[in-house]
């Protein structure tokens, strides 16, 4: 295994992966059980640092996704290949299902146009609902519902532990993931030389899956990029996991041409979220929140589902998600180059990941041509976090407790710490084990975490009594 290496500076991969986001760890993955010699290149701290570190966890069905697009076809390709291995890997699968709920007579009328696109789209499994018989799917909606569509098939996932899963996997394949690695320029000759802070790779292709950065990256190659990046802000709040009785289901609005629109979802870990706001930005790096916005989605979550009036706020976030000027994917093959651009990529990429992969490693070719080798596929068993199934605190001789908001084990905690990529900062190490992020927020743990990650995170939780790090 070579999960975090020194660059040598005379190693020749065949792919080098620029982002370690959801899509860029699924396609290491990918061309790594191909055979493939891959290099996944991440300039923050630890994997899924950019964009996706925030997202609403839904497992799309793709019902409602534009027909006979490449994202339609890459929704549905990376949904089964998650139903098909996330046994295997022990990932969660909570089965949800959705409504499409529409709360004015204008949006019901719009909702046997979605029914159709979704029959359309090979989605077969949606039932259009009188009010009365949406409250028998979710009783806890809100009395002015007018109608719904029900998508029986929908799902929510560990939007985490699923990249982690696959970089995994390609790291026991013999992928080599460079964290705290800035691509600055890269020159093709017939193969690519990239020059980074840690020193120059050289690759025979590049995937630049590289998100928010995706059309600067693009620049740094030498192309002239075809789309530019507009970030999209989206802010949450997380209800406490009392709110959970509450609600079963995912509840959509009716969408509109900009954004699928704000969101009341059950998560994995049993709490509720409610979000995303779509609020554009030029600012690629930081998505702050604000007490209006969120006061807002309060209220809009109480006023759908007026038991969640009262659940305590668990935690807020922002993410930001990696669009363009246009709505559909940016999928760019220079195959005179040697280089795949995977780009815009923006709500749907935790379900699109997999199909993304599968895509990429299609234009590349090169398995067709037999110039990889695949080697058997290595387990790969994560540790489950997911509140529908059995959790390490529950086990015998769990030991001692750390994160009593999220009942982590300290065992669950070290192991996390000597995996094959271990965390490389305290946003990583709270997403591999949950700990401190739960009602108080590390308030009460952070100190005894700080403790066991000593000397073992690239940007450490505590500052030592002396002042340095």
């Amino acid at each position: 295994m070579n999960a975090q290496s020194q660059l040598s500076g005379s190693e020749f991969f065949d792919v080098a992966i620029i982002g370690a986001g959801i899509v860029g760890c699924a396609v290491a993955r990918r061309f790594a059980l191909a055979g493939a010699k891959v290099a996944l290149i991440e300039k923050g701290s630890d994997i899924l640092s950019g964009a996706s570190k925030a997202n609403s966890a839904i497992l799309h069905t793709g019902f409602d996704a534009p027909n006979g697009s490449l994202e339609l076809a890459l929704v549905q390709a990376g949904r089964q290949e998650y139903l098909d291995i996330h046994q295997d890997m022990n990932l969660p699968l909570v089965e949800t299902s959705a409504l499409v709920c529409a709360w004015t007579a204008d949006e019901a009328l719009k909702l046997e146009g979605i029914a159709e696109q979704g029959r359309q789209n090979g989605v077969d499994r949606l039932r259009l609902l009188t009010s009365a018989e949406a409250r028998t799917v979710e009783p806890g909606l809100a009395d002015n519902l007018v109608a719904a569509l029900h998508v029986l098939d929908e799902h929510v996932i560990d939007p985490w532990s699923a990249p982690l899963a696959y970089v995994n996997q390609a790291i026991a394949l013999g992928a080599t993931v460079l964290r705290q690695c800035e691509v600055r320029a890269g020159a093709f000759d017939g193969e690519w030389r990239l020059e980074t802070n840690q020193g120059g790779i050289r690759s025979k292709w590049v995937v630049n899956a590289a998100g928010l950065f995706g059309d600067h990256v693009d620049t740094c190659l030498g192309f002239q990029s075809e789309f530019q990046i507009k970030p999209r802000k989206g802010q949450f709040v997380v209800l406490d996991k009392a709110a959970s009785r509450q609600l079963k289901t995912i509840i959509l609005p009716v969408p509109n041409e900009i954004t699928k629109g704000v969101v009341v979802c059950p998560t994995a870990f049993g709490n509720i979220l409610v979000g995303p706001t779509a609020e554009e930005q030029d600012d690629r790096i930081r998505a702050t929140v604000e007490h209006d916005t969120l006061e807002a989605l309060v209220a809009l979550g109480s006023k759908l589902v007026p038991g969640l009036a009262h659940i305590p706020v668990t935690a807020v976030y922002a993410g930001l998600r990696p669009a363009t000027e246009k709505k559909e994917y940016r999928v760019i093959h220079r195959a005179e180059h040697n280089a795949i651009t995977l780009g815009g990529i923006r709500s749907t990429g935790l379900s699109s990941a997999l199909g993304l992969a599968q895509h990429a490693l299609n234009l590349h070719g090169g398995a067709d041509r037999g110039e990889f080798s695949s080697k058997a596929t290595p387990k790969v068993c994560m540790p489950n976090l997911a509140e529908s199934r059995s959790r390490d605190w529950q086990a015998e001789n769990h030991g001692d407790i750390v994160c009593h908001c999220e009942m982590v084990t300290r065992r669950e905690i070290e192991a996390t710490l000597s995996s094959p990529l271990p965390p490389g900062d305290f946003g990583g190490l709270r997403r591999r084990t949950r700990a401190g992020m739960g009602c108080c927020q590390g308030f009460y743990c952070n100190a005894k975490l700080a403790e066991i990650s000593k000397g073992c995170l690239a940007t450490p939780l505590a500052v030592d009594q002396e002042g340095g790090k």
